[in-house]
């Protein structure tokens, strides 16, 4: 299936016939030797269970969090219009305080995009602050109903995001009083990737092995078609 060009940011079709060729066979490997991610049922939360997935994992699969299928149904076919704009078009709308960028998932202290012209990452992002989606508007009725979907699933990421670090606090013994000062909406983002095709025959990273700085991030992985 060939790439929509035109809604692609110009990097990634220039590096379309010149992908860096990534061995990732001992990555995969190594996967599919460990045990199955564990399963964190939210509905009835066992502490021992989320401490021994976040001390030996980092990470587990959250089941039964409450999120309509509906919302979320919604959420994955506006996103996929909103890709699909030109490239040219995209930058236009998705000004600040929102921020649009691609090659890379790093950023700077000061929003700054990291990239490095020796691998570049094939992934398109769109970042929305969390604490603003309410106040915000748009000219762009794409955009701005896909605010408001993102306003309402956010409100579920944040309840998500304190249900889980005030089990994961009652865990470490930690004030409780101090450790909400760890979560605030007004800091937290919600970024929306979209991964380019690739020609075949070739590998490349989605993105590269990182750290997130957030407290916890919370991962919705949709597979979508062009």
């Amino acid at each position: 299936m060939e790439m929509n060009i035109e809604s692609y940011p110009p990097l990634f079709s220039q590096q379309s016939n010149q992908t860096q060729n990534v061995d990732l066979d001992e990555s995969i490997q190594d996967v599919e030797d460990l045990d199955p991610i564990p399963l964190i049922d939210l509905q009835c939360l066992n502490l021992d269970k989320l401490g021994e997935a976040c001390k030996d994992w980092g990470l587990f699969r959250l089941v039964n969090h409450g999120i309509p299928s509906t919302l979320l149904t919604q959420i994955q076919d506006q996103a996929r219009k909103l890709f699909s704009l030109s490239f040219e078009y995209k930058q236009a709308i998705l000004s600040s305080p929102l921020s649009y960028f691609w090659g890379t998932t790093a950023r700077s202290t000061s929003g700054a995009t990291l990239r490095s012209s020796k691998s570049i990452s094939w992934v398109e992002v769109i970042n929305f602050p969390l604490g603003q989606l309410s106040e915000l508007q748009f000219e762009d009725p794409l955009l701005d109903s896909f605010r408001l979907l993102l306003d309402e699933y956010g409100r579920h990421q944040a309840r998500l995001a304190r249900t889980i670090y005030e089990a994961m606090a009652k865990n470490l013994n930690l004030d409780p009083r101090q450790s909400k000062s760890y979560l605030s909406e007004a800091t937290g983002f919600i970024r929306v990737h979209r991964y380019p095709r690739i020609s075949q025959g070739y590998q490349a990273w989605g993105a590269g092995v990182h750290t997130d700085s957030s407290v916890l991030s919370i991962l919705n992985q949709i597979n979508l078609e062009d």
